[in-house]
C-alpha cells in the first residue's frame, strides 16, 4: 500500500472515532513514520522494533496539573508505524482494521488508560 492510501486510512479512522472522544483530544498530533527507532522503543515492553505499531508519547490528561498548560506546551504524540502495521496484516482491509486498532490502543493512553485497562476494554 502506498504512504498516500495508508495516511488516508489513519484521517478516516480518526474521523471515525465517537464524537465524545475525539471532541476531547487537544493538542495531539498524529504522525505516520515507517519504523521505530529506538527513542520509540524506550518505555514499551518490547524491544523488538518489528513488533511495534504505535506509540504514545506526551502527558495524559489525568496526569495533568492544575498548572499542566499554563506555559505553552509541545503537542502529544501518536506514532503509527507503517511497515509493522503492513507487516502485520495479509490484506488492506486488515490494515484499515489495525490502523483503527492502534489509533485507539493510543488513544487510550491519552486518557490515561494503562495497557492492562485497554486489553480489559477490548483493544
Amino acid at each position: 500500500m502506498d504512504r498516500q492510501r495508508f495516511e488516508t486510512l489513519v484521517e478516516r479512522a480518526f474521523e471515525e472515532l465517537p464524537e465524545e472522544f475525539k471532541s476531547r483530544i487537544e493538542n495531539v498530533h498524529v504522525v505516520i513514520e515507517e519504523l521505530p527507532d529506538s527513542s520509540d522503543l524506550r518505555g514499551t515492553r518490547t524491544r523488538n522494533p518489528f513488533g511495534l505499531l504505535g506509540v504514545y508519547r506526551g502527558v495524559p490528561l489525568n496526569k495533568r496539573g492544575p498548572d499542566y498548560g499554563v506555559y505553552p506546551v509541545l503537542p502529544d504524540r501518536i506514532k503509527l508505524f507503517r511497515e509493522n502495521i503492513e507487516r502485520d496484516c495479509r490484506s488492506d482491509s486488515e490494515v484499515e482494521e489495525r490502523i483503527r486498532e492502534v489509533l485507539i490502543h493510543e488513544i487510550a493512553h491519552y486518557f490515561g488508560m494503562t495497557d492492562k485497562e485497554i486489553r480489559k476494554a477490548g483493544y
